[in-house]
């Protein structure tokens, strides 16, 4: 005797179906609703975006078009009402402390986010850093000026205003932003990867070089980078540790320099025409030499994107 087992499952009610589908609807109606939503979003930041460029590239361009090369080969001009171009010791004075702030903070930055991911994890002195890494993060740029400014520059007097001094105040502004970034990008690699490399018998150190580095490479550099942008775009740090200089200095460690942004807001406040169009022409410099920064970073990081998947 054979017995038959029905293994069909009950067609659900039609109670039932009506509760699903009005869900489904529900859920449709919301993701229609934020995606739409997120549309205008990107629209207004496209919108206010293209806005500030246009004005920016409109009055900037005919200095900086009309003076070409001298916009780039000659020094500033000693008296804001004189007309004329010049801004190469703007440009070279941004590169020079802008550099000198990457070389200090992207290597501490990058070191300590390898130790609090990598070793402290979650001990005491790790959760100290991270507090107070987000404080930083927080601190006005200007505070950051100050306090080189009281610690470093007036030990040193005139001494102390140079490039170098205003490279410190730019290296505090990047650090907490490297260290956190890079944390965030260390925490994204797959621990398996890690446990792979120790039971091939890698050492901790070994394994953070040569596997979880290479690995969260693009994003760390992509970090650096937002740390690169805000550091370059910086005027209250600069004011009380650069100096002001109106011919080109490559010397970070000696002498007064100055830069973009700070020429921008020197000649912004001038009532003189010739000192705003100067301000608009140093404003689209700065645009352009970030344009340009984010462009070799990006190339950078595809290509080690491309590599790492090789």
């Amino acid at each position: 005797m054979s017995v038959v087992v029905n293994t069909s499952k009950p067609a659900p009610s039609a109670p039932l179906l009506a509760d699903l589908s009005g869900v489904s609807a529900r859920r449709r109606n919301k993701n229609a609703m934020m995606t739409a939503l997120m549309g205008v979003s990107v629209a207004v930041i496209g919108i206010l975006l293209a806005l500030v460029l246009g004005t920016v590239v409109r009055k900037g361009w005919s200095i900086v078009a009309g003076e070409f090369p001298q916009w780039f080969t000659k020094d500033i001009q000693l008296s804001p009402r004189r007309p004329g171009p010049g801004m190469k010791a703007a440009i070279v004075g941004t590169i020079v402390a802008t550099a000198t702030a990457t070389v200090i903070a992207v290597p501490l930055g990058i070191a300590g986010a390898i130790y609090l991911n990598e070793y402290g994890k979650r001990s005491l002195f790790a959760r100290s850093l991270r507090f107070l890494t987000s404080v930083m993060a927080g601190v006005p740029s200007i505070v950051m000026g100050l306090f080189i400014y009281v610690f470093w520059v007036v030990p040193r007097g005139v001494d102390g205003l140079n490039g170098f001094s205003g490279a410190l105040a730019l290296a505090c502004l990047m650090l907490p932003i490297v260290v956190r970034s890079t944390e965030e990008m260390l925490r994204l690699v797959p621990q398996n990867l890690r446990d792979a490399s120790l039971a091939l018998g890698a050492t901790a150190s070994r394994t953070t070089l040569t596997v979880v580095i290479p690995k969260a490479a693009p994003g760390i550099i992509s970090g650096s980078l937002l740390a690169v942008a805000r550091a370059a775009g910086e005027t209250a740090p600069l004011i009380f540790t650069i100096g002001a200089a109106k011919h080109t200095n490559w010397n970070p460690f000696s002498g007064t320099n100055t830069s973009l942004s700070l020429q921008i807001y020197a000649n912004a406040k001038e009532s003189f025409p010739t000192a705003q169009e100067r301000a608009w022409g140093a404003a689209l410099t700065l645009i352009v030499l970030a344009f340009v920064f984010t462009f070799v970073a990006r190339s950078l990081s595809a290509r080690l994107s491309k590599g790492g998947e090789s």
